[in-house]
């Protein structure tokens, strides 16, 4: 599967769709153009889907900790983001746990009705 991404501004949050193999090189085109499109619509709130043919490594999601920092990604961000591929789920827990630990947005979800009703849901972690 070629890798793909679509991100939209859906009125009241910004949409990120990301299919295919998953890397650190992937998220570093993947997350500026999300941070890109919160930030032309003065809007930080994500709901992101996505299907990895080929999860991220441990090793590079831990990566992402520093990523989301030199993005600028704080806690003005609310990120719910879902994978659909089951054999993916694992390493993207991880993620969210690293992420949580240090205070930076972002929580795992296994479906899209979950994750919006995180994402537009009371504030809290």
């Amino acid at each position: 599967m070629t890798n793909r991404m679509t991100i939209s501004f859906e009125g009241d949050h910004v949409r990120a769709e990301s299919y295919g193999g998953k890397s650190l090189d992937w998220s570093r085109k993947l997350w500026p153009a999300i941070v890109e499109a919160c930030e032309a619509n003065d809007c930080y709130k994500v709901l992101g889907i996505a299907e990895s043919s080929k999860p991220v490594s441990i090793m590079e999601g831990f990566e992402h900790i520093a990523l989301f920092r030199e993005l600028g990604i704080s806690t003005k961000y609310r990120i719910a983001w879902v994978e659909l591929n089951p054999s993916a789920v694992k390493t993207l827990r991880f993620i969210d746990a690293a992420l949580f630990n240090r205070m930076l947005p972002g929580r795992a979800f296994r479906t899209e009705e979950e994750a919006r009703s995180w994402l537009f849901g009371k504030r809290g972690y």
